[in-house]
């Protein structure tokens, strides 16, 4: 046999490696879920609809909405999402934040307006974080859009009633509330009947 008879050698493909993260579930649901269902029974209670939802806020705000959505922003790093982790792991800390305030922070010695100004402070620096957030989102899809507009107004007005101490514009931040875990809920539902479904039954807008 001449050596040009000898067949050439059978070229061995190349292994890809997945995605480092790739076989993780989407954490985007769960975070939105968190996110939605502890804005809903605060704002509730903002919006002056139920007074007692404020009282059962406090368990959900450590544990679901914080707690559980500071993984999903975990999880989003670990996706390579920076978005979203930036997104449910600023959220997670804002409720227990929120939690902290609630349960541990004595505001008794300050009067009842500068303890009012004191909150609202707090509520502007997280306005100014949804805000550019906010701007994140032009380029990703409608659903996340309204639901940082939406909330980006809370924040607005429940800053201003607070610092105004005003009950009526505090009232429409917690209106404005609800319609942002309402947004948040869609979210949440397209991402996971979409996934179980394997197609889009509820669509985002991508952009």
């Amino acid at each position: 046999m001449a050596v040009t008879d000898v067949p050439p050698a059978q070229s061995t493909p190349a292994v890809v490696a997945p995605a480092f993260g790739a076989g993780i579930a989407d954490p985007g649901p769960l975070g939105l879920a968190a996110f939605a269902l502890t804005t809903f029974v605060l704002s509730v209670s903002n919006a002056g609809l139920v007074s007692t939802a404020g009282l059962t806020v406090l368990s959900v705000a450590l544990f679901y909405g914080g707690i559980v959505q500071v993984f999903a922003g975990m999880w989003e790093f670990v996706k390579g999402n920076t978005f979203g982790a930036l997104a449910f792991s600023s959220y997670g800390a804002f409720w227990m934040s929120y939690w902290y305030i609630r349960v541990n922070v004595d505001l008794s010695a300050a009067t009842v307006e500068d303890a009012k100004k004191g909150v609202a402070i707090f509520l502007l620096g997280w306005t100014i974080f949804t805000l550019y957030m906010l701007v994140c989102t032009l380029r990703l899809n409608g659903m996340l859009i309204v639901v940082f507009t939406l909330l980006t107004l809370a924040f607005v007005f429940l800053c201003l009633g607070d610092w105004l101490n005003n009950l009526n514009i505090y009232k429409v931040g917690g209106y404005l509330g609800i319609a942002t875990a309402i947004g948040a809920w869609y979210g949440s539902f397209a991402g996971v009947i979409n996934a179980s479904w394997k197609r889009v039954v509820l669509p985002v807008f991508p952009r």
